[in-house]
């Protein structure tokens, strides 16, 4: 099977990981699956997916920003989507500087996942809201971003934000996206 049709999915829950894998199969897609940045190295020596679906927080000290970077430096044309739960203005930005197409927020399926890997190119007509953000909304970013900034690592994060640690988890539990 050509790299076309090969898809490298980064993705460090078993259950998720095998119901997407299942999902892609079903399309004609061969679908290699990694759990940590140390296992994408060691596809990428032996294979060249065409598309990779990475989720951004996945367990250890790599992020999923990290695999990104590793796809793209492998393979500038390959068509990367960042899939999380965590979903940030701020990790969306640094996901595309990074080398994805796009980014997702979960829960997201099969079918937006490869309607993503198709919008390739922005679109300027998107419609410009006139709509400020809240005060939460704007404490929520700023926390994202801080936590991609520590790679995830939440005590690092609630010593940046000048917050108590359990204080940090709290808001994380409260809001998930």
């Amino acid at each position: 099977m050509d790299a076309e049709r090969l898809l490298l999915l980064v993705e460090d829950d078993e259950a998720f990981a095998r119901t997407l894998a299942r999902s892609f199969e079903r399309r004609s897609y061969r679908v290699l699956q990694a759990d940590s940045l140390a296992r994408v190295r060691e596809l990428l020596g032996a294979h060249s997916p065409g598309y990779a679906v990475v989720d951004l927080k996945l367990k250890g000290e790599a992020t999923g920003l990290a695999c990104v970077r590793e796809l793209h430096a492998h393979d500038a044309d390959m068509l990367i989507v960042v899939l999380t739960g965590y979903a940030s203005i701020a990790t969306a930005v640094e996901a595309v500087k990074l080398g994805a197409c796009h980014y997702l927020a979960k829960p997201s399926n099969t079918d937006d996942i490869e309607a993503a890997f198709g919008l390739t190119e922005g679109n300027a007509d998107v419609e410009l809201s006139n709509r400020c953000s809240s005060i939460k909304t704007l404490e929520w970013e700023r926390i994202h971003e801080v936590l991609a900034e520590t790679g995830f690592n939440i005590t690092e994060a609630a010593r940046r934000l000048g917050m108590h640690r359990r204080t940090l988890a709290r808001k994380l539990d409260k809001r998930r996206v």
